[in-house]
């Protein structure tokens, strides 16, 4: 007998054929004698029918504490019909929201971690036999308000649970059926991986891969919960994120593109000591995740610095800036959200010499310009043009992946 904890994304949930679909594996993994928890995300597009309601009412905004609100709406819907399901085909299930399964978060409306997990009632279900259903994205902080835990939040929630109740197996059921060297949607020939390492998943995770959050990747990597990514709607094996994995022929492990990129530059910056200090703290203040950074020199002794930022953090960060008006000079700021971030990602790269010549040649090749560049060990970031995104993404594949 094994505790599996298994999330399901919301296309998974869809619609009420895809509901029976993820009951029927649940209840296959119950009857072999496992625990079962289940993580679930709201069904379809429910969050985003969800904020297009809220823009209706507030166009302007409506506060985040009531957006939190509003938003977990949509996984209590998903765990009741999940949880509906599984009674109907003969087995015992309890659905709880986030805060009836011990989700304790800080107070960071929209975006909040997880503090704790009490596991006591998860622990009292299993111990009754109970399938648990839990409703993913989602906790409560110590004013006793609802919030909520990001995109891909209930990714975080499933690795959390396995983390907190000591889970033989983490299951991440999505929409394709493992990790792939690029978006198998865009570039017919990537190629699905048995296996990949932490380090490399929450590269390929932050650099805009959508099949793990890289929150959820980091918490994994911390409590050594070994995860399994794979298909709701097929019956094969997926891929294995862990800590070690076998030595591969191929030299980079994917290609990730991300849209959600704006870049940010603060033109005629006086050029004396702490002023990137001072931008780059008060950005830190107003918890906004900054990536690649150049700073180059201008003229009469002054600086550029530009930054990129995630597009629905841009308005924030200018804020924070123009916050800084009476202890920073500048000239100008501006912004591009026309932007997109390539990367590649491989452990292997860092042992292999003219990687970072390799990728450029093939944008190069491409037609494509490079505005950024970003390296890591195991990371190279370039920012281009959006509308070359995918045209790039499928040269730089070709490049290093037959």
């Amino acid at each position: 007998m094994a505790l599996i904890v298994k999330k399901f994304g919301g296309s998974s949930v869809a619609n009420a054929e895809r509901v029976f679909n993820v009951a029927n594996k649940i209840v296959e993994d119950y009857k072999k004698g496992n625990d079962v928890i289940v993580v679930v995300s709201a069904q379809g597009d429910t969050t985003d029918d969800l904020i297009d309601k809220a823009k209706e009412i507030n166009p302007d905004g409506a506060s985040k504490r009531e957006m939190d609100m509003l938003l977990s709406a949509g996984e209590q819907i998903s765990v009741a019909l999940l949880a509906m399901a599984i009674e109907k085909l003969g087995c015992p299930v309890k659905s709880l929201l986030g805060w009836q399964a011990g989700f304790e978060t800080d107070s960071h409306y929209g975006m909040a971690r997880i503090k704790r997990i009490n596991t006591e009632r998860l622990q009292k279900e299993t111990d009754k036999k109970n399938i648990v259903i839990v409703a993913g994205f989602q906790g409560i902080n110590k004013y006793d308000d609802i919030t909520t835990l990001g995109r891909g939040g209930s990714d975080t929630s499933a690795v959390a649970i396995a983390a907190a109740m000591r889970a033989d197996l983490c299951q991440i059921y999505t929409d394709v059926d493992g990790v792939y060297t690029a978006d198998p949607r865009k570039v017919p020939n990537a190629v699905k991986m048995d296996e990949i390492s932490y380090d490399e998943m929450l590269e390929l995770a932050a650099m805009g891969a959508q099949v793990l959050n890289n929150r959820s990747v980091e918490m994994a990597k911390k409590y050594n919960v070994e995860l399994e990514v794979l298909s709701s709607l097929e019956v094969k094996p997926g891929t294995i994120v862990k800590e070690k994995v076998k030595m591969e022929r191929t030299l980079i492990k994917g290609v990730a593109k991300d849209t959600n990129v704006t870049r940010i530059s603060i033109i005629g910056l006086e050029d004396t000591p702490g002023i990137a200090f001072k931008i780059f703290n008060r950005l830190a203040q107003a918890k906004v995740n900054v990536d690649i950074i150049l700073q180059s020199v201008g003229r009469d002794n002054t600086k550029d610095i530009t930054f990129t930022v995630p597009s629905d953090q841009s308005k924030q960060a200018i804020e924070a800036i123009k916050e800084l008006k009476d202890t920073l000079d500048y000239k100008d700021i501006s912004t591009d959200e026309s932007v997109a971030k390539i990367s590649i990602v491989g452990a292997g790269m860092e042992s292999h010499p003219g990687v970072a010549s390799k990728m450029f040649e093939a944008l190069y090749s491409a037609g494509i310009n490079i505005q950024m560049i970003s390296t890591s060990e195991i990371k190279i970031s370039v920012l281009i043009d959006e509308k070359y995104a995918d045209n790039a993404v499928s040269a730089v594949h070709d490049a290093f992946i037959a």
